[in-house]
């Protein structure tokens, strides 16, 4: 399901009439005057509301005899609000570039030459220059306090905070004094 189908269907099923109207096809295939009746509205407020139900895939007509029949498409109702989240969708990789962007950015700003200027005050900026000096590790390796001590004064002479950070976020794992890469980086 797209985006614009989503919001389509949950804007369909926004409306008092249109619950009522599903909850009655659960029960039965009806035609518009049978649920106008049923429903006690008219038949052009019926007609109206069974056709955005029927624009958001919600339920769907077929013909019997001279009537249109309308029938609840259970598959759509199936779909859990999880998958539509999960679904790839145009806008995600447009947030994906921007985050690079910023991300870029951020990196730009901090780091001049290879060289860390400033330790950001804001998390979020910090977190992004923490990943980049946490690039210098490898996965898998040990490293003492001193190796880890050396390769951060590489960036900026503040190790000590820098370390203690890495840490902190998750970016180094610390047993006693052995430090090594979190592998889910």
């Amino acid at each position: 399901m797209t985006d614009q189908e989503a919001i389509s269907f949950f804007k369909c099923l926004s409306d008092k009439s249109r619950l009522a109207i599903l909850k009655s096809l659960m029960e039965e295939d009806m035609y518009g005057e049978r649920l106008a009746e049923r429903l006690g509205i008219t038949s052009a407020t019926v007609s109206f509301h069974l056709k955005k139900l029927e624009d958001a895939g919600a339920v769907y007509s077929y013909k019997d005899q001279y009537y249109t029949m309308y029938s609840i498409n259970k598959d759509i109702f199936e779909v859990s609000i999880l998958e539509i989240l999960k679904e790839k969708t145009s806008e995600s990789e447009l947030q994906k570039e921007r985050d690079e962007a910023y991300r870029n950015k951020v990196i730009g700003a901090f780091f001049e030459y290879g060289k860390l200027k400033s330790i950001p005050t804001q998390l979020k900026k910090e977190r992004i220059v923490l990943e980049e000096i946490a690039k210098s590790f490898e996965a898998g390796k040990k490293y003492s306090e001193k190796e880890v001590n050396e390769i951060i004064k590489g960036f900026h002479e503040d190790f000590c905070t820098i370390r203690k950070d890495m840490v902190q976020e998750g970016l180094l794992l610390r047993e006693k004094s052995v430090y090594r890469k979190n592998q889910g980086l």
